[in-house]
């Protein structure tokens, strides 16, 4: 009993050595926000990234445009789809809604906001790919937006018999992972450098299925060789005329998501 209670208040943290540990977490998020990006990483310039903040205003802009030309598809999918980092499920409902709309059907990641892979969340959507396509009984085609795309793309690699289609849109497979504007805030946001994932991944490997990489040179956050890629870590790449916040909902996007979705 003694001994017993002896482990139980050595396994105890008092508060200085609870604040210490603090300090030492702070501090590594501290390094991670300073680090340097290699001589080689592409970054796209600053006046797109600021032009991004207009996207603030889409959802009123969108009010005063006719509804999308939007025909019913004559080969219904099911997509999955992956938002962008630090965004959840609630930005890509306008997308989720156009193409049900076309007769498709639009399933959540079932993870919430996106914080970045852990072997934890990962799993998870693993599971969930494998699910949802067990349940419909047909293959699924993953759309991700940005480091929803790096979910899509490795899901994909450990389910192949259960995708058909991955569809990226600004998503920085290529290149270096510091070709964008926002590798800083990532590492200290998930808490590890961005060239290090918790998970097993290697971003630029095509998925063994039909992969198609949406871009855009007017993306402020991804640079374009980090979204289009190179051929062979993609099946093809799709240009468009969108901000990086765009992809997540622009008319262009969803219209070019649609005719994809027929091939």
């Amino acid at each position: 009993m003694i001994a017993d209670e002896k482990l139980e208040n050595s396994g105890r943290r008092g508060p200085l050595q609870w604040l210490g540990d603090l300090r030492d977490a702070a501090r590594f998020r501290l390094q991670l926000l300073k680090g340097q990006a290699p001589p080689d990483a592409h970054r796209p310039p600053w006046k797109l990234f600021a032009a991004e903040l207009g996207h603030a205003i889409a959802p009123v802009t969108r009010l005063l445009k006719p509804k999308l030309p939007i025909e019913k598809a004559e080969n219904p999918r099911i997509v999955i789809l992956f938002p962008g980092f630090a965004a959840n499920p609630g930005s890509m409902r306008y997308m989720a809604r156009e193409l049900e709309r076309a007769g498709h059907k639009a399933k959540r990641w079932g993870l919430g906001t996106n914080f970045g892979p852990t072997p934890e969340n990962f799993a998870l959507l693993a599971d969930r790919v494998r699910a949802v396509h067990d349940r419909y009984g047909q293959k699924v085609v993953l759309i991700g937006w940005s480091l929803g795309g790096v979910f899509a793309r490795e899901v994909a690699k450990v389910h192949p018999d259960c995708v058909d289609k991955v569809i990226t849109m600004g998503t920085p497979f290529s290149h270096t992972p510091y070709s964008n504007n926002l590798w800083r805030v990532y590492q200290f946001t998930a808490g590890h450098p961005v060239e290090e994932l918790p998970i097993e991944a290697e971003l630029a490997v095509k998925p063994p299925v039909e992969t198609v990489a949406f871009w855009s040179p007017r993306d402020g956050a991804i640079s374009r060789r980090a979204a289009c890629g190179q051929p062979g870590e993609r099946d093809r790449a799709v240009a468009l005329r969108c901000s990086h916040m765009g992809f997540c909902d622009s008319r262009e996007v969803i219209l070019a998501l649609i005719e994809e979705l027929k091939r």
